[in-house]
């Protein structure tokens, strides 16, 4: 495979892009920053096919990003590859407002082969290459600039060993005909949904103890806020106000901005200052949550009495059986939400009594329900037994 030089020139970078555009897949790493800024910091892109690899300095001066946007994001005849790719593909969606498509994740894929619901890459390159991944380089700052040669070696060899690893993975995926399994799970990871940071959703990241309709309305104003403020400032949302502060504000709303002094986690200089003003006007602004709006009790389901919470216990354990006897990692099969549901009685909407997971495990979920399915000891092993064997 031939590595290129770090490229910071964008006739370099087309060229590159004009012959990835005749692959029939590149893998993709970013590295970044993010520990002092709300938005992400792209430090450095790798991307490599079959035949060559290179990084790309998107700090060079006057680089232009558009070839490599364009064959990431417009591209669909180029699969995109990615080992849990959440935050590069949210990089890539604040820079175009698009996802890459189309898209295959080599951790989301591992679940179907057995390697467990979140390998790391290091244990992935060992499964797969057989070969130890020098980590020294793990704590970079990829801020900083020159970025010496052994930096950057570090971070292409992610994307050759990814472009080496996905074959072999598609390979073992083909030969168990789990391949199919895996396109609903791509495509979600795809959604567009997922990395829209909307200032409007931002309340369902706070814990809150309350539930009451005004204590949520005020919640989820406040959270609003906070989201505009670290968006507009580039901050962190810890450093604009702390969940917990958040949380107490609207459980504990202060009459005046002049009692903002006495809130835990805020300077005593917000009962004066600009920022204490705005908060109080989002308090101010702030309704009462809609019941439509209100997530249910996860301690109380609907319809999932004591004995619904018993019957999903036994689920999870068939869970468990199935899981192990097809060596798939039982997220791949179905959640523990969509187990409580099916012990309260509901049948529709659910993925796991659907396509390829009602053969692998729905049907003998709903046999379990409904009484035509059991758990016996065999040769020291918990096995599932049918009525009728019994």
């Amino acid at each position: 495979m031939h590595i290129h030089d770090l490229i910071t020139d964008s006739a370099a970078l087309a060229n590159l892009c004009h012959r990835l555009a005749q692959a029939r897949f590149v893998a993709v790493d970013t590295e970044f920053m993010r520990e002092n800024s709300y938005w992400p910091e792209l430090c450095l892109i790798q991307i490599a096919d079959e035949n060559e690899a290179a990084a790309i300095d998107p700090k060079a001066p006057d680089l232009d990003l558009g070839p490599l946007l364009d064959l990431l994001v417009d591209n669909e005849e180029v699969l995109k590859i990615f080992h849990a790719g959440g935050q590069d593909i949210e990089i890539i969606y604040n820079l175009t407002g698009k996802t890459p498509h189309p898209l295959f994740d080599t951790q989301i894929a591992a679940m179907a082969l057995g390697l467990g619901e979140q390998i790391g890459y290091s244990n992935l390159v060992e499964t797969f290459l057989g070969i130890g991944i020098d980590k020294g380089a793990r704590f970079t700052d990829w801020s900083r600039r020159p970025l010496d040669k052994r930096q950057i070696e570090y971070a292409i060899g992610d994307v050759t060993h990814l472009a080496a690893i996905f074959p072999k993975m598609l390979e073992k995926l083909r030969k168990t005909g789990r391949g199919a399994w895996l396109d609903e799970e791509m495509e979600r990871l795809a959604a567009p949904e997922n990395y829209r940071n909307d200032p409007e959703q931002a309340w369902h990241r706070v814990r809150i103890q309350g539930r009451k309709p005004e204590v949520l309305g005020r919640l989820k104003a406040l959270a609003r806020w906070r989201e505009i403020e670290a968006q507009t400032k580039d901050l962190p949302r810890g450093r604009i106000v702390k969940d917990e502060t958040l949380a107490d504000l609207a459980l504990s709303p202060p009459k005046k901005q002049g009692d903002l002094a006495k809130v835990r986690g805020l300077s005593a200089s917000w009962a004066s200052n600009d920022i204490g003003a705005r908060l109080m006007a989002a308090l101010e602004e702030a309704r009462p949550l809609a019941a439509s709006e209100i997530p249910p009790r996860d301690d109380r389901k609907p319809g999932l009495g004591k004995d619904g919470a018993l019957v999903a216990d036994l689920l999870k354990l068939l869970l468990k059986i199935r899981a192990r006897d097809i060596d798939v990692a039982a997220k791949l099969l179905a959640r523990t939400d969509e187990l409580e549901a099916l012990a309260a009685g509901q049948r529709a909407g659910l993925p796991m009594l659907e396509g390829w997971r009602y053969d692998q495990f729905g049907k003998d979920a709903l046999a379990l329900v409904e009484g035509r399915l059991g758990f016996a000891v065999k040769g020291g092993k918990l096995k599932m037994t049918r009525a009728e064997e019994a």
